[in-house]
């Protein structure tokens, strides 16, 4: 459902956008509309701020539900405006889904492979259905994509990207984003080695940012990070295209990231970088909250941020990744423009100033020239 063919005027997804969530169907058809066309889609929502232990645990388990606040906040992130919202009658459920299913799964014959177990798994929703139905509604929206506010760059050209976390076929995009803002492959072999390692990989926070046309253009990473044994996050890499830099296409995908991570209930994050670009995303130094970084870096380009202020953050040394290698130093921002990817690299032998000209211009409190491919705005 993620890759339909061809791109229309209207997609209407009537009780299947669960099959791919709500949130990567967003993503994913967005591209699929033609200018002025329209996505009408159906999605479960809690109709009540808090509702009955049971039924919460039944749908955390079986797909999370949110508010229609929250629904709406997720069609905004994505680059629509909702144009209508309704909720759907509750006969309608009955009528015309729950009384039917009931019905074929009387007849079905249990001997097939999977028919015990799948009656009883509808049977069990319907139950909660009929006690806490009054807790959850299906609810039908329209919606039409529009222009996220535009992105000024120093030429005063106007630009506009959509973010979308990562999907299976954005892999190759995304390495390719990657090969063209560095001058080695190393930052791509990290994501790699990122994905493949569960302990730091969290779906939903590898965050691309695509033009107008479709092309993948900006690549932020947010991975499991630790601060004296506390989760954090570190924001690792970021990249854009050379021909796209300074265009907002690193920024959009940095804070579509960053708003990821606050929804799924995250609060600190970590990055090493230019302490002229990522305090515009809320940074500041990272020793204010009294954290320190496992390796010698300047004060002002270890930087943190806390997501959600009313909680506490923990003090103490940053543990990155293993893909990140036992060696840590910064790459500094490219002198064409101030932000800057943190990368870090791997091995003694490319912890010195002869083999990072970055690292010996950050100590100077200058950018280096090493790294001018890797600004993400």
């Amino acid at each position: 459902m993620e890759r339909l063919p061809v791109p229309d005027h209207v997609i209407w997804a009537e009780g299947s956008v669960y099959t791919i969530g709500f949130d990567a169907a967003l993503c994913a058809w967005r591209r699929l509309l033609t200018p002025g066309g329209v996505l009408v889609v159906t999605e479960m929502e809690w109709t009540v701020p808090s509702p009955a232990d049971p039924v919460r645990a039944y749908w955390d388990a079986a797909y999370p539900l949110r508010t229609h606040a929250a629904n709406t906040d997720a069609v905004q992130a994505a680059g629509y405006r909702l144009h209508a919202h309704r909720s759907l009658p509750e006969s309608d459920r009955w009528d015309e889904y729950y009384r039917p299913l009931t019905q074929r799964m009387d007849r079905a014959d249990r001997q097939h492979p999977g028919m015990p177990e799948a009656p009883a798994a509808h049977r069990t929703e319907i139950d909660v259905r009929r006690e806490h139905g009054s807790d959850y509604n299906h609810a039908v929206s329209i919606l039409r994509p529009h222009d996220h506010t535009p992105d000024t760059t120093e030429d005063e050209t106007m630009t506009t990207w959509t973010a979308c976390p990562e999907t299976t076929e954005d892999i190759p995009a995304i390495r390719d984003i990657l090969l063209a803002a560095f001058p080695t492959a190393l930052e791509a072999d990290i994501v790699d080695a990122l994905r493949a390692d569960p302990t730091a990989w969290i779906d939903g926070l590898s965050m691309l940012s695509t033009a107008p046309d479709g092309t993948a253009t900006g690549y932020a990473l947010l991975t499991r990070c630790h601060v004296d044994g506390a989760p954090a996050l570190a924001l690792a890499p970021c990249a854009v295209l050379p021909s796209a830099q300074r265009t907002g296409a690193g920024s959009t995908a940095i804070r579509a990231a960053l708003d990821a991570a606050r929804a799924m209930g995250e609060n600190l994050v970590l990055v090493l970088g230019h302490a002229d670009y990522y305090p515009r995303f809320g940074f500041t130094p990272a020793s204010r909250f009294g954290i320190r970084a496992p390796f010698e870096v300047p004060d002002e380009a270890m930087m943190a941020m806390a997501l959600d202020n009313t909680r506490t953050v923990p003090a103490g040394t940053i543990r990155y990744p293993a893909a990140f290698g036992v060696r840590p130093v910064l790459c500094c921002p490219g002198a064409q423009h101030p932000g800057h990817h943190s990368a870090f690299h791997r091995g003694a032998d490319r912890h010195d100033d002869r083999s990072h000209p970055a690292m010996r211009d950050a100590n100077r409190g200058r950018p280096g020239r090493r790294a001018a491919k890797s600004s993400p705005a």
